[in-house]
């Protein structure tokens, strides 16, 4: 099987996130930078299915040049290749600027099938997969938890409310995998992987070379932009009902509290 995994880098989840002067991005002189982790899902996701059936797995992604890092993650890991986009034009895109980026590398490759994470955890907003798989013109299976196929048709697992539901497509098709490291455990990449991986091919491709007029992804297009970031409000101390009350006392006072200061009950 031809598979390519769309691959994303976002801030360590443990980082601590400040906010930068402008009020609408962050600081990123000191962060630390990782596979974002629904993506890494997608990795091991395709890997199983290289070792299953046979085939090469590509992994393709957008942003600078500190990307490499996490590609070569992927490539130690035991995908084959990896392509990077990497324009300055893309300073300021949206998903949908990004989305025709990632559509256009997919439609040179042309796989079976393309796998992302369902969602990034930093701006969450779950956007890439179901956007490129419409610029393809391609079926979209999202939160997938199980992944199956036999080379013409591919088959999920996802969840819903009290179980799951099976869905099946003839391929090509791009899949979004959701569910949790238990449920996909990535790998680790090896030592003889990560040498590998230094010799595993990486194209880097500009705006033209695919096909794309900056018009259409450049900061300029983008029809969402972020005008503001603002930390979450402090909370607010936690308060402890005691003062020499008994059990009961302390139940009442905590129902009036709940109800008249709270208000809500």
């Amino acid at each position: 099987m031809n598979i390519v995994v769309l691959l994303k880098q976002t801030p360590d989840t443990e980082s601590v996130i400040r906010i930068a002067g402008d009020k609408r991005s962050i600081v990123t002189d000191d962060l630390k930078w990782i596979i974002n982790p629904y993506d890494e899902f997608a990795v091991e996701a395709a890997l199983r299915l290289k070792e299953k059936y046979g085939g090469t797995v590509t992994i393709v992604s957008l942003g600078p040049q500190r990307v490499v890092e996490s590609i070569r993650t992927a490539l130690a890991m035991g995908a084959d290749k990896g392509v990077l986009i990497d324009d300055e034009v893309f300073e300021g895109s949206d998903s949908l600027g990004v989305a025709k980026a990632l559509a256009a590398v997919v439609r040179e490759i042309n796989p079976d099938i393309v796998l992302c994470g369902s969602r990034a955890v930093d701006y969450d907003l779950g956007q890439r997969g179901p956007m490129v798989a419409e610029i393809l013109n391609w079926p979209h299976l999202g939160l997938a938890v199980s992944l199956e196929s036999d080379g013409a048709k591919v088959t999920i697992e996802r969840p819903i409310e009290g179980g799951k539901v099976t869905l099946e497509v003839d391929l090509p098709a791009l899949v979004t995998m959701g569910g949790s490291h238990a449920v996909w455990n990535p790998r680790y990449a090896s030592l003889p992987g990560i040498m590998k991986a230094k010799k595993k091919p990486l194209d880097v491709k500009k705006l033209a070379d695919l096909g794309l007029d900056a018009s259409e992804v450049s900061g300029d297009a983008a029809r969402i932009r972020i005008t503001s970031l603002e930390p979450p409000p402090e909370r607010a101390a936690g308060r402890i009902i005691d003062g020499g009350l008994d059990t009961a006392g302390k139940a009442k006072e905590l129902v009036r509290a709940l109800h008249e200061e709270a208000k809500v009950i």
